[in-house]
């Protein structure tokens, strides 16, 4: 049995470490199975993983001395982070700003994966982000894009998606070829929207600085100084998949965004991502980064149903095996 001490260092701090209620100090104990003690700004706590809880709350110290507000998902990860001995100083990891959306709002890391997927992108050419979704990844190169934008580090913007359908059937909507495209590449409008702000954004698609079009559009292309993501990159085909980078020009870079859990490509069709990581990982100028359901951003539960998605994809596989 360990015993480990907390100095929270002031009444303010230690009551958004408890949270309302004690929800949070619960919500720890009971996730290792120790008890916990206050004594004016001290928490004690009594059990095996004592440490693991000390941890813990370290952990979410750093995060209010770095201005941010401690909510339910980011004590979980905190958790999951401190079980696996890996805590980190996320004081430290909130202080560097990825990009200012345009109503001023800083855009920051909010896990370890989500840091190590941003440094990939600014050290190296091309950078394969992978992992389910809402773990930032589109979102994340999108700020990084903005920022390059406005620095003057890069002329255009360019953003692509394969236009394979989620199991909807698009070809009924009415309209032109734009409009029917547009649903795949909403969620790539709505963050440069928020970047740039609209009015901005509309002019910058109107001279051509912004570029948001299907894959298809790129073929026979080469992106030269310009910083280019490709969304949903599960489900490219192979020869899709190496026709894109092979559209690589002097002073651009490439971020490569997908879910390998989430391909739509028709059965028998091998996802370009699948194959592209595996080929490309070793080769100098590029990185793979795996983002995983503990980088999860959204709701709290999107983390419970991406594992559990993934513990029946694993019975599902050794039952095949057998």
């Amino acid at each position: 049995m360990g015993n480990v001490t907390v100095e929270t260092g002031e009444l303010d701090r230690l009551a958004k470490i408890l949270g309302v209620f004690d929800e949070n100090l619960n919500l720890i104990t009971r996730e290792l199975g120790l008890t916990a003690h206050v004594d004016g700004t001290k928490i004690s706590f009594e059990g095996e993983h004592a440490e693991i809880a000390a941890a813990v709350v370290e952990s979410l110290l750093s995060l209010l001395d770095a201005g941010e507000n401690i909510d339910k998902g980011n004590l979980l990860y905190c958790l999951e982070l401190a079980k696996e001995g890996k805590s980190a100083d996320f004081g430290g990891m909130m202080k560097d700003i990825v990009a200012v959306t345009s109503r001023g709002k800083p855009v920051k890391c909010k896990t370890v994966g989500q840091k190590d997927y941003v440094t990939a992108i600014k050290k190296n050419t091309i950078t394969f982000g992978v992992g389910p979704a809402g773990t930032g990844k589109t979102y994340l190169a999108v700020c990084l894009a903005v920022a390059a934008f406005k620095s003057k580090e890069t002329e255009k913007i360019i953003l692509t998606r394969p236009a394979v359908e989620a199991g909807e059937k698009l070809g009924f909507l009415p309209g032109d070829l734009q409009t029917k495209v547009d649903p795949y590449l909403r969620p790539l409008f709505d963050a440069l929207q928020e970047m740039f702000g609209l009015e901005t954004y509309a002019k910058l698609l109107e001279k051509g600085a912004i570029e948001v079009a299907p894959l298809a559009y790129m073929r026979g292309r080469t992106l030269s100084n310009a910083f280019v993501i490709l969304d949903e990159a599960q489900n490219c085909t192979r020869e899709q998949m190496k026709m894109f980078l092979t559209r690589l020009g002097e002073g651009s870079k490439m971020v490569v965004t997908g879910d390998l859990t989430q391909t739509d490509l028709p059965d028998g069709k091998t996802s370009g991502l699948k194959q592209a990581v595996t080929i490309l990982k070793d080769v100098e100028g590029i990185a793979v980064i795996a983002l995983t359901e503990k980088d999860v951003v959204r709701h709290p539960l999107v983390m419970r149903i991406v594992r559990a998605y993934e513990k029946d994809e694993q019975k599902k596989n050794k039952g095949e095996r057998r």
